[in-house]
């Protein structure tokens, strides 16, 4: 590469990784209104959730271990519902 081409990309410029990197952030934290597609995908997240959340009632004895089971389950769905949301706007901040 010749010294006045500049690298191809998003990022060829510290400018252009923080613009991009506003882009993301911004995008994490505005309300995405669901498509029905969308709606879908988070029932169907839900419903194996909730059913996993209930296999872990059924079969783990009570205790912290349990509860903690069962938040990182509903922490699991939170996480994937905003993946779906945002198109995964937080994977564009690497």
């Amino acid at each position: 590469m010749a010294s006045d081409e500049k690298p191809q990309g998003e990022f060829t410029t510290a400018a252009n990784a923080d613009e991009a990197a506003d882009r993301a952030i911004a995008d994490l934290f505005t309300f995405h209104k669901p498509t029905p597609e969308q709606v879908e995908q988070y029932e169907d997240i839900r419903l194996i959730a909730k059913a996993l959340a209930l296999q872990i009632w059924d079969v783990c004895p009570p205790g912290p271990d349990r509860t903690a089971a069962i938040r990182k389950v509903r922490e699991a769905v939170m996480t994937a519902n905003a993946g779906i949301a945002t198109q995964n706007a937080a994977a564009r901040l690497r």
